[in-house]
């Protein structure tokens, strides 16, 4: 199996972005307190610290937020799930930290707070921020052509259909794809992750997405492929992200993966975010499993040391992407937002002036493309974002912005209510997008004091 950027048959990499003999599941809430663990106890200083706080300080009714907490936990004692994390904090405080049930369900050993993820999609939010970090150094602008940076973008064609023969019709871009056009995923480029149309099965046949190669003979592949839809016509979820990724190279001078380590996971203390998993680190891992026959959980493949058909996690990839390679914990991810609802700043390091966050999380889909996308919400600079909550059916409140993983990771960012929350499971199958609308419901009903 060649080690792709996402591994897994891509069929359910989109299911994600929306038991048969197996032991009883253990519920473990509060599990894996260990000596790993970041978060410190409660600062009397009142400092944005993630600290852990009496949840009714920061207008949270405790016996509420037990509803969270019971509600995950069903997830996994009803044999939906095998594991979760879910982290929540707000005013810079943590309300709710909790693990439940197994990293693999075929083992003993519980999932902990300080658990290993493949967090997949999550990673596009962070290639976001260091190309933000890059835009406030001047090396870009949001309307620049993608192809002053990247000569070989230049006269890109479009699918218009087939010839008569089955050959690809192609027609000329009506113009270049813009910068803010790649961060919105209204570009026109593919993904590759189904069959549905020609462009994507055009990305599997070339391996666009193959990271056993570099990111410049990534580059060079995509560059001979049509575009899906003329630039800004349309939102496609694409592999945009992991071109950021190259421009992220190119414009900065470094690696990409050195990029990321050395301006934004050291300066934060996201000690556990790669794109590889060190030896010393595999037990803590996360194994992926999946919906099984009869409700029943599919347990993980031994076929690789990740679960399931993956590449060897303790690996490096030679072309690491932007748009899903990444491997972290709750404790790390919730610093990450931790820094973005601050406008920019954690734990007294600056990665972005408060207006490049709100840039950010400002719908950037023009009027066209706006109207491909979901309904009551907008597409910011790598994010999504909610811009009325009653047309889009969501119980975040405009202004939230968010996104989620392959896997079933997730997170939202609530500049509204001051609040971060950060879920982490590795499964695939319908459990998906029922626990993550659940820790919605349930933690905003547990907000008692919005104000305080």
């Amino acid at each position: 199996m060649p080690h792709t950027r996402f591994g897994r048959t891509p069929s359910w990499l989109l299911i994600a972005v929306l038991a048969l003999g197996v032991v009883p599941l253990v519920s473990v809430p509060g599990a894996g307190t260990s000596a790993r663990s970041a978060i410190a106890p409660a600062a009397p200083d009142g400092a944005r610290d993630l600290a852990v706080a009496d949840p009714t300080t920061v207008g949270f009714s405790t016996e509420r937020l037990t509803r969270l907490t019971g509600g995950m936990r069903r997830m996994v004692t009803d044999g939906r799930l095998a594991g979760i994390v879910t982290l929540a904090a707000r005013h810079g405080k943590v309300v709710s930290f909790d693990a439940y049930g197994r990293k693999d369900i075929r083992k003993a050993d519980a999932m902990e707070k300080d658990s290993i993820f493949r967090i997949y999609s999550m990673t596009k939010p962070i290639t976001g921020v260091a190309m933000m970090m890059l835009y406030e150094e001047g090396k870009w602008r949001l309307d620049d052509p993608v192809s002053k940076f990247i000569p070989e973008f230049n006269g890109l064609k479009v699918h218009a259909g087939e010839n008569g023969d089955g050959t690809p019709k192609l027609e000329d871009a009506r113009r270049a794809i813009t910068m803010r056009e790649l961060m919105t995923h209204s570009a026109g480029l593919g993904y590759g992750l189904t069959s549905s149309n020609p462009v994507d099965r055009m990305y599997r046949d070339a391996r666009v997405l193959d990271s056993s190669v570099s990111l410049q003979h990534m580059i060079g592949n995509l560059a001979k492929l049509p575009l899906l839809a003329q630039p800004g016509t349309r939102w496609a979820y694409s592999i945009a992200v992991d071109v950021q990724g190259y421009l992220v190279e190119k414009l900065s001078g470094q690696k990409f993966d050195a990029f990321l380590k050395e301006r934004i996971f050291d300066p934060l203390g996201m000690k556990d975010t790669a794109f590889y998993v060190p030896a010393a680190k595999l037990g803590r891992l996360a194994r992926i499993h999946g919906d099984g026959k009869n409700g029943a959980i599919e347990p993980p493949s031994d076929e690789a040391p990740g679960g399931g058909v993956m590449a060897d996690p303790t690996r490096p990839p030679l072309g690491p992407s932007g748009g899903g390679g990444l491997f972290s914990t709750a404790e790390d991810y919730l610093r990450f937002c931790q820094m973005l609802l601050d406008g920019g700043t954690f734990g007294g390091t600056r990665l972005l002036a408060p207006r490049t966050v709100e840039m950010m999380r400002t719908n950037h889909l023009q009027a066209e493309s706006l109207k491909t996308y979901r309904a009551g919400q907008g597409f910011g600079l790598d994010f999504s974002v909610v811009m009325d909550a009653g047309e889009a059916g969501v119980s975040t409140p405009n202004g939230t912005y968010y996104w989620a993983g392959a896997a079933g990771t997730w997170f939202w960012i609530d500049p509204e209510t001051d609040l971060a929350f950060v879920g982490m499971i590795q499964h695939r199958g319908s459990a998906v997008a029922d626990v993550q609308g659940l820790s919605r419901n349930l933690t905003y009903q547990a907000i008692v004091d919005p104000g305080r």
